[in-house]
């Protein structure tokens, strides 16, 4: 999937208003992402997607992943994206779903086994979500 394809439809999935929304919602999750999972697990990430995606998982091979939580996983990518925590769990459920669309199953799989049990629910998506009132 090549760079313009993959932040259309994260500004898609997430409902964004821009492109630029949807380029910050995507490196604040993919530079999270890089903190959490271990190093090398990143690096082959990186080498699967659009090289300027690429760049917000490479530099920490080697080196193992931080453990937090999900809530925490939320927290940072809120803070580096400068939206409220809510907005960001719904911005990392769009980059997610473009990422495993993006990946080989082989590769997503491996970066979900990286991640403790409860960011599960950071990998279901419902489309019907913004509907319910």
């Amino acid at each position: 999937m090549k760079y313009d394809e993959f932040i259309k439809h994260v500004q898609s999935v997430a409902q964004l208003n821009s492109r630029d929304e949807a380029e910050q919602a995507t490196r604040a999750t993919l530079e999270t992402l890089k903190e959490r999972i271990v190093g090398d697990e990143a690096s082959n990430l990186a080498a699967q997607m659009p090289q300027e995606l690429a760049e917000y998982l490479r530099g920490r091979e080697g080196e193992n992943g931080q453990s937090f939580s999900m809530q925490d996983f939320i927290s940072r990518v809120s803070e580096k994206e400068g939206v409220e925590p809510t907005a960001a769990a719904i911005h990392v459920r769009a980059v997610f779903s473009v990422l495993q669309s993006a990946v080989t199953p082989g590769e997503f799989d491996d970066v979900r086994v990286n991640l403790s049990e409860d960011y599960a629910e950071l990998f279901a998506i419902s489309p019907t979500s913004k509907g319910s009132v």
